[in-house]
């Protein structure tokens, strides 16, 4: 058995790691911690994960993390970091939920966050954790950087188009939609009910943070090359779900839809849906899937790509434990085959 535990388990990532490795037949959670909630029963504070997880929260001093196999970090920016040296020294591997490992260039993680980094040798050896790209890489990490939602949505939908070197790289468009969890648990205004609502907003228009992460893992799938990405993230009025409606130029005539079909026909969590087909955020609901459609309107030259995930799962905790799985030896998809819910 696998012995998991995990640094911040009290926000909209963390529950949902709680709700799958406890259904994980492989896995024994040994440690949760919270500062705030220590000595209250997980299932006190998660009504849904009575009779499921007979564990209660502590401080990370009494959680004797550095026991367990691997520990998942689902906490704000900045805390993998400062405290992952000593767990990987003790033999433990680290999943980070958030954004300390993804961007290679310290500088640029430095500009987007605004902090100064406190453990660069690791960024240097972690590896970026999206199992359809980095799968082999993934095997032997013993610091994962789990991708962010957006980018892991988008990058799924441009990997065949640029892996295939068939469209213009110089003006891609990634215009796309997220529900309210993917600002996290925190109290804010804007995330108010009667604010979110019978509303929808654009935001981050001049630059969110995701944009270099994108740019990042486009650039390595075009081997080097320049690539020039607008992304554009929106706001919309319900709980789970992002929708990225992705553009690009084609360079030649292709067979777009058997293109993508070839690209995954083997990857159990992306699937490429019949042509002509729209996907819908809530037809992969609490799943780990990623849905992509593939379209070509009016028979012209730009390429448009539908691809939806559940930013809480395949976008945060479902891929966080498909990593876990490849990094174990395990089969890909163990405790993962849970179908989407409807309504």
């Amino acid at each position: 058995m696998i012995k998991a535990g995990i640094v911040g388990g009290t926000g909209y990532t963390g529950v949902e790691l709680l709700r799958i490795l406890s259904a994980h037949p492989e896995v024994t959670l040994t440690a949760i911690t919270s500062r705030s909630e220590a000595g209250l029963r997980v299932d006190a504070l998660f009504p849904s994960l009575r009779g499921r997880v007979d564990l209660c929260f502590v401080t990370p001093d009494e959680a004797a993390l550095e026991k367990c196999d691997v520990v998942f970090f689902a906490t704000p920016n900045g805390i993998a970091m400062r405290q992952a040296a000593a767990l990987v020294a003790a033999g433990v591997k680290v999943i980070d939920l958030a954004a300390d490992f993804r961007i290679q260039d310290i500088a640029e993680w430095e500009k987007w966050y605004k902090m100064t980094h406190a453990a660069p040798e690791l960024v240097a050896e972690a590896v970026y954790g999206l199992p359809e790209i980095n799968r082999e890489q993934i095997r032997h990490a013993r610091v994962l950087a789990n991708p962010g939602c957006y980018p892991t949505a988008v990058q799924l939908g441009f990997l065949p188009l640029i892996k295939a070197g068939i469209i213009e790289l110089d003006h891609l468009i990634a215009d796309a939609k997220s529900g309210v969890s993917g600002a996290g648990k925190k109290a804010e205004t804007g995330n108010l009910y009667s604010e979110v609502t019978d509303s929808f907003k654009a935001y981050g228009v001049a630059g969110h943070r995701h944009l270099p992460e994108i740019r990042q893992g486009l650039v390595r799938m075009a081997k080097g090359m320049d690539v020039g990405l607008t992304f554009v993230p929106h706001l919309t009025p319900m709980v789970r779900g992002i929708h990225a409606t992705l553009y690009a130029r084609l360079k030649r005539d292709v067979d777009l839809q058997t293109l993508f079909e070839t690209r995954y026909r083997d990857e159990y969590f992306v699937d490429v849906l019949p042509a002509g087909s729209h996907p819908e955020t809530r037809s992969v609901r609490a799943s780990n899937l990623c849905r992509i459609a593939v379209h070509r309107p009016q028979d012209g030259d730009t390429v448009v790509i539908l691809s939806v995930i559940d930013n809480l799962v395949k976008g945060a905790a479902g891929q966080a434990v498909q990593n876990m799985n490849i990094m174990f030896g395990k089969a890909e998809n163990l405790g993962l085959t849970m179908a989407p819910v409807s309504p």
